[in-house]
């Protein structure tokens, strides 16, 4: 691994945009940190650190950091589907703009899919195995119920990805504009949400306000950012306003029991949080990039970035890797926020990250894109199929994390938009839309070579 990190790093081209590299890995690694910190686990059950300590949610204003690795993929998506798009073989063609949309999906959803599909098999076996045997209680049961939570992140950049060509065209037509439509939409949703009291409209805004955030980064990659600091403080005076005044909680993460939460659905000082980071991040381009152009700080970028998708899908699994070892060896778990407690957290963390390490040196080769073989130029309809395995991909992932791998005997199910969805059926649909885009991006005649980050 060395040395292909080695390779990797020394043949970077000089006009790569290495900070948004650092970017990428700098936030999957505070929102795996943050997890890390945040769980209160006894005995009995995971309670949430903030909830128990509430003078601790400012600190979320900093370290809910999620906006920013979706600012970044709307930088890496517009890059990657106008690459594609001079590629193409034929400009004129319909079946050609199929071929671009369903090799851009195949080419972007492989890094994601296939560490998660993976991960999906392996811990729906292992839970199968498991409550087969008269497990799933205690610890178990609350592992098997949350390992999969981090996988809506998944489904929201799987909509992302998909939603991205017809995004750019508005982008590329209006520029803040467009941002400003999604912007405005998102502030209409909580309008009839808050004011109205309309039942149900705050599930748009998981589409509005991710996809305003995603759209900055198409106006990163034009440099239509000329004022980061002027966009960093308008956006946490508004937050800060709207947190004040108006009936959005403090934390920028969810708590348990809470009536409003920021993140699920989010909600418009999600957005405003959105701004401050992504104009803060901007404010520092200059001295990362310096930093960046020593090789050992980029060869340690490169190195982070091959395996982030793996690590954060299996972060979960270690912390409470951790805890199950110490209960099992009748470690004492003190209580939550408690000096003892404290002075535990250096070593739970250090025993999770070699945790961590180890499962990424088990499951990282499934991080690396599979080459699509040359074939013809892209047949009609590989468009359409591409969208509707995304569509299937995103149910499926979205409904995975809400309903885990707990009660798999029962038929547990979650509501996924009014429909009861069970893990099965998740991943049922989760691995047949995956298959459908690998199959609508193959023999497209449009080759996406590496993946642009």
């Amino acid at each position: 691994m060395g040395s292909s990190v080695r390779e990797l790093a020394g043949a970077t081209p000089a006009t790569r945009d290495r900070y948004v590299d650092l970017l990428r890995v700098a936030s999957l690694g505070a929102v795996v940190l943050g997890h890390w910190l945040m769980a209160a686990v006894t005995p009995d059950g995971v309670g949430n650190l903030l909830a128990l300590v509430p003078a601790l949610q400012p600190l979320t204003w900093l370290l809910q950091v999620m906006p920013v690795f979706f600012f970044v993929g709307g930088f890496s998506h517009a890059l990657s589907y106008r690459s594609l798009l001079r590629k193409r073989p034929e400009p004129a063609s319909g079946a050609a703009a199929d071929s671009v949309y369903s090799a851009f999906l195949r080419a972007r959803l492989q890094r994601l899919l296939r560490p998660t599909m993976v991960f999906v098999l392996v811990w729906g076996a292992a839970a199968l195995l498991v409550q087969l045997l008269g497990g799933g209680g205690g610890l178990t049961g609350v592992t098997l119920r949350m390992v999969t939570q981090p996988l809506w992140f998944i489904g929201i950049y799987l909509a992302m990805v998909a939603f991205t060509p017809p995004l750019l065209k508005l982008h590329e037509r209006y520029g803040w504009g467009a941002f400003a439509g999604l912007a405005g939409a998102a502030v209409a949703v909580d309008v009839l949400r808050f004011a109205a009291g309309v039942p149900y409209v705050e599930f748009l805004n998981f589409a509005f306000v991710w996809l305003a955030v995603h759209q900055l980064g198409f106006l990163r990659a034009d440099g239509r950012i000329r004022r980061p600091a002027l966009l960093a403080g308008a956006g946490l005076v508004t937050a800060g306003a709207l947190v004040a005044f108006g009936p959005y909680p403090l934390s920028m993460v969810g708590m348990p029991g809470e009536k409003v939460s920021n993140m699920a659905p989010p909600t418009l000082a999600l957005l405003a949080h959105g701004l401050w980071l992504v104009g803060a991040v901007e404010l520092l381009r200059a001295p990362a990039a310096r930093l960046l152009e020593r090789p050992r700080v980029w060869r340690t970028v490169v190195a982070a970035n091959g395996v982030a998708m793996t690590a954060f899908l299996w972060h979960l699994t270690a912390m409470f890797g951790v805890y199950g070892a110490m209960l099992a060896l009748d470690v004492e778990l003190p209580a939550p926020a408690s000096a003892a407690w404290w002075a535990q957290v250096p070593l739970r963390i250090a025993f999770a990250a070699a945790l961590t390490a180890g499962l990424v040196a088990a499951f990282r080769a499934f991080e690396r894109p599979a080459s699509a073989p040359p074939g013809a130029a892209g047949a009609t309809g590989a468009g359409p199929l591409a969208a509707l395995g995304a569509t299937l991909c995103l149910l499926g992932v979205l409904g995975l994390s809400m309903v885990g791998f707990g009660g798999l005997l029962d038929g547990r199910t979650a509501l996924l938009i009014a429909i009861p969805v069970s893990a099965p059926a998740a991943v049922a649909m989760t691995l047949g839309g995956w298959l459908l885009v690998e199959r609508a991006g193959r023999g497209t005649g449009v080759r996406a070579g590496r993946p642009a980050r």
